[in-house]
């Protein structure tokens, strides 16, 4: 079932009442994240560069095609002519490969962008909550932002999931409107909370086989993408099989521990040494060190 899209002037106060959520929710800082919406099939509302998303309004929104041509600009509260996001390029490249995408949020959630930092990774099959919603929450290879890396980094990964780390550069999550792509960052910044909690009190339990195929066949009824479900997937012995490939970080399956890697590629840090670094970051944070 497609989606309605909502007239300009209801996508433009919904736009900023998520903007206002992303900062009283402490997922953007300064300047930081960029939101778009689809207006049609060929245009876009996004927001502008260099502004707070706390202090936004909707007259200031930009209207770009789906080339990234500018069709309708705005100017700023000091009469400045407002300029387009550097990471353009990254949304029209997720709703290139995602038609039924409507609406793309990318933010700097600050306890999963730290797990990213810290090369723990969110794959892992863990909270049944979040493979019935999420699927699985993997980490793109590292991009430096503004450039063409990181509309290469997302390209294949958003293709089967909804909810992406992006390498020490904050998050990326999809929906059919602009709240459903929010509250899946709502999700994925609750699950990195959740497992360092998990982490601070001793470690992190992986499913029994049992336990994944229970969750595998719920979301298969939920109609969870089989693929974004393979980090819960067990084989005919009963091991865990693994969606994210070691060496390239392509989707590609095999025999591992999904929790155990990164999609980009690089071993994550063993259970026992992220909760010594996760307290040695807290012991300082609270100036105990």
């Amino acid at each position: 079932m497609i989606q309605p899209i909502p007239t300009e002037g209801v996508l433009r106060q919904e736009m900023i009442r998520v903007c206002q959520r992303l900062y009283q929710k402490n997922f953007v800082s300064a300047s930081d994240g960029n939101l778009s919406a689809r207006l049609s099939s060929n245009r876009l509302l996004i927001t502008p560069s260099g502004f707070s998303k706390g202090d936004l309004e909707a007259r200031w929104l930009l209207i770009v095609d789906m080339d990234g041509k500018l069709l309708r600009g705005s100017r700023g509260p000091r009469g400045e002519e407002l300029k387009l996001t550097s990471e353009l390029r990254l949304h029209l490249e997720v709703y290139r490969q995602r038609p039924d995408v409507n609406a793309v949020l990318h933010a700097h959630p600050p306890v999963a962008t730290g797990f990213s930092l810290a090369g723990v990774s969110l794959a892992g099959c863990l909270l049944p909550e979040v493979v019935y919603t999420l699927g699985t929450i993997p980490t793109t290879q590292f991009a430096a932002p503004t450039t063409e890396e990181v509309p290469d980094s997302v390209r294949e990964l958003i293709q089967s999931f909804d909810a992406l780390v992006l390498d020490r550069h904050g998050a990326l999550t999809v929906g059919k409107d602009l709240w459903e792509a929010y509250y899946k960052l709502e999700k994925l910044e609750h699950t990195a909370q959740v497992m360092l909690t998990a982490y601070q009190l001793g470690g992190v339990r992986e499913m029994t086989a049992k336990q994944r195929q229970k969750v595998v066949e719920v979301g298969s009824a939920l109609g969870i993408r089989q693929e974004a479900m393979a980090a819960c997937k067990v084989d005919s012995s009963g091991k865990a099989v693994c969606s994210i490939d070691k060496s390239n970080g392509n989707g590609s399956s095999r025999d591992d521990n999904c929790s155990s890697y990164n999609s980009n590629g690089s071993q994550s840090i063993d259970p026992a040494k992220a909760r010594v670094t996760i307290r040695k970051i807290i012991m300082q944070e609270l100036g105990m060190s």
